[in-house]
């Protein structure tokens, strides 16, 4: 089943270690159950260049890249990402899940992350109206509490935990950044409550999603 010529455009966002991702892929399958066309995809990646970019921006020392680096990096995916993946799934009447999009960068790249770092959230809004122009029909933030998040995210020992070296600071900023955005942006913000069993979240999240879609 198909919703239309436009379909559906549904992002995660949360800090590390929140379960979006998790939680993500669990909607999808439900979804799917359903009989909805889903494509379920990734940032920085779902395309093969913007795959390539994610090992630059996700890999190394935490002070590999400055922030301002980093904006030009993450928009450089998402444009890829958007030409090549999101915009022919939708038009084809697709619903598109995806782990995490602007409101990530808004976040891990706009705001301040050390004392003497200039905010950069104006230029991150820019650069998303100038080479983006889009934002998702519907954002579920996965509310998580920092510390606890941390912990689950460094106990995945991957080669991907740049932005955990940053340690928990960052996190709690980044909560409380999320928490402002889903304020800015209640048009199309839900924020549901993580720190729960994982089907319990996802009942929520597909109850949510679904009264959304119908």
């Amino acid at each position: 089943m198909t919703l239309g010529a436009k379909g559906r455009f549904i992002t995660f966002e949360g800090i590390d270690g929140s379960g979006k991702s998790t939680q993500a892929r669990l909607l999808a399958d439900h979804l799917r159950a359903q009989g909805v066309d889903v494509l379920l995809t990734r940032e920085p990646g779902g395309s093969a260049g913007a795959e390539e970019i994610r090992a630059l921006v996700l890999e190394g020392d935490p002070d590999r890249w400055s922030p301002e680096t980093e904006i030009l990096l993450f928009t450089a995916a998402r444009r890829d990402h958007l030409e090549r993946t999101i915009n022919p799934a939708l038009a084809a009447g697709q619903v598109v899940i995806c782990d995490r999009f602007a409101d990530s960068t808004r976040m891990y790249q706009g705001l301040k992350r050390a004392e003497g770092d200039r905010d950069l959230r104006a230029l991150v809004d820019q650069l998303h109206t100038l080479m983006i122009g889009r934002e998702p029909d519907l954002t579920v933030l996965i509310d998580m509490d920092p510390a606890t998040g941390l912990g689950r995210a460094l106990s995945r020992a991957t080669k991907e935990e740049r932005f955990e070296g940053f340690g928990q600071t960052l996190q709690e900023n980044m909560r409380a950044g999320f928490l402002d955005l889903a304020d800015q942006y209640s048009d199309r913000f839900v924020v549901i409550d993580g720190a729960r069993a994982i089907d319990t979240v996802a009942d929520e999240v597909a109850k949510t999603v679904l009264e959304h879609l119908q």
